[in-house]
């Protein structure tokens, strides 16, 4: 109903300006425009609606274009036969308005053939990313919505190339981390079946296997709670957890381990630390696999300080050690799956650690990060206060 109230308008005023104050002519050409301007609406709603059956935008602009040149012509000849204009003038005032409609028509097309050209640049590339390309990168000629949206489509391939690469990155670590564990079982298992060995060596494979299956069954527990993680799939109890109380007995936890490499681990608290809003099961998950890995690149004689302090509606814990640090070409990936702290995959774990803290970290509403250190690796998260 809008534009037919500003239709109304716009006639009533283009009426007064042409009959300029003869009130029967303004009548005439207020009845005229309104007329055709009416019409001009159903048909652009009847195509509208049929646009599906018009097809591709270069023939919807097409057809929007001949319909502003049927309703100048329109006017033309209604305003010839109402206001007595002569048969030699309507003539040249009919062909004069053809020749502006062709020339607005073909300038027209000239201006919206770059906007049209993008259109169809954008449907190639995200028609060759559905077919599973993900080398594509769009490019478009103007600097307007178009080009906005294509930069989101470019932005949008490069999160799939990555995501793509990650995952054929991590099934190629899994595989990795399962194949030896299954070799050394197969090759164990083998040898038990065809009596190898006396009973104290038969006695010393199963050991062994043992060792092997509890390896197993932690990397696949592993994967199945990192799966769950980053797929929001989270039923935890949220409390008021003390976590300096908390700091301190992962920390009396991992002193055993610790001695039994030299290494000596300390709790430092700040005062004034408020309870966190947490789940203490998974914020201690967390504490054992920081304490660990500094436990793990430390060597003997260093040593390991858990922090934890306040930070305005947060509070931070960080876990410092002395050990040889990360490279600045890790420091990125490091809490992604499947990265080992020395760039190799010959240490200690599956290297799901990190990722696993990263995510219980960040479901918490936290976020992890590496400071920057002088000596040694620092690896600080936070956790929003009770």
């Amino acid at each position: 109903m809008r534009i037919v109230a500003v239709l109304i308008l716009a006639a009533l005023a283009t009426a007064m300006l042409i009959a300029a104050g003869e009130r029967d002519g303004a009548v005439e050409a207020l009845v005229i425009l309104s007329v055709l301007g009416l019409i001009a609406v159903v048909v652009a709603d009847l195509l509208a609606a049929r646009r599906h059956a018009i097809g591709s935008l270069r023939r919807q602009a097409l057809v929007a274009a001949v319909l502003a040149v049927a309703l100048v012509l329109g006017c033309v000849a209604a305003f010839t036969e109402v206001m007595l204009v002569s048969s030699h003038d309507a003539l040249v005032l009919g062909l004069a308005s053809a020749f502006a409609g062709l020339v607005g028509i073909l300038a027209g097309r000239r201006v919206l053939s770059g906007a049209l050209d993008d259109v169809e640049a954008l449907r190639d590339g995200l028609t060759a990313v559905g077919e599973g390309r993900r080398d594509v990168r769009i490019h478009t000629g103007g600097r307007d919505e178009l080009a906005q949206l294509t930069a989101e489509a470019n932005a949008m391939i490069a999160r799939l190339a990555a995501e793509e690469q990650a995952r054929r990155s991590l099934i190629a670590s899994v595989s990795h981390d399962l194949r030896t564990p299954m070799t050394s079982l197969r090759l164990l298992a083998a040898a038990i079946e065809d009596d190898i060995g006396d009973p104290h060596e038969r006695a010393g494979y199963l050991a062994a296997m043992g060792v092997h299956v509890e390896a197993l069954s932690a990397l696949i527990e592993d994967l199945f709670e990192l799966s769950r993680l980053e797929a929001g799939d989270i039923a935890w109890t949220m409390q008021r957890v003390a976590l300096g109380e908390l700091v301190e007995e992962t920390v009396d936890a991992m002193r055993a381990q610790a001695e039994t490499k030299g290494v000596d681990v300390y709790a430092r608290l700040a005062g004034g630390l408020a309870p966190a809003h947490a789940n203490p099961e998974k914020v201690q998950r967390v504490l054992f696999n920081l304490i660990q890995n500094a436990i793990r690149h430390t060597p003997a004689d260093g040593s390991v300080t858990v922090l934890a302090e306040p930070a305005g509606a947060a509070v931070e814990v960080e876990v410092a050690d002395t050990g040889s640090g990360i490279a600045v070409t890790e420091r990125a990936h490091v809490f992604d799956a499947f990265t080992r702290g020395d760039g190799s995959r010959g240490g200690d774990g599956a290297g799901l650690g990190l990722a696993i803290s990263r995510a219980i970290v960040e479901a918490h509403g936290g976020r992890i990060w590496l400071p920057e250190a002088s000596l040694g690796t620092r690896v600080r998260f936070s956790l929003p206060c009770a």
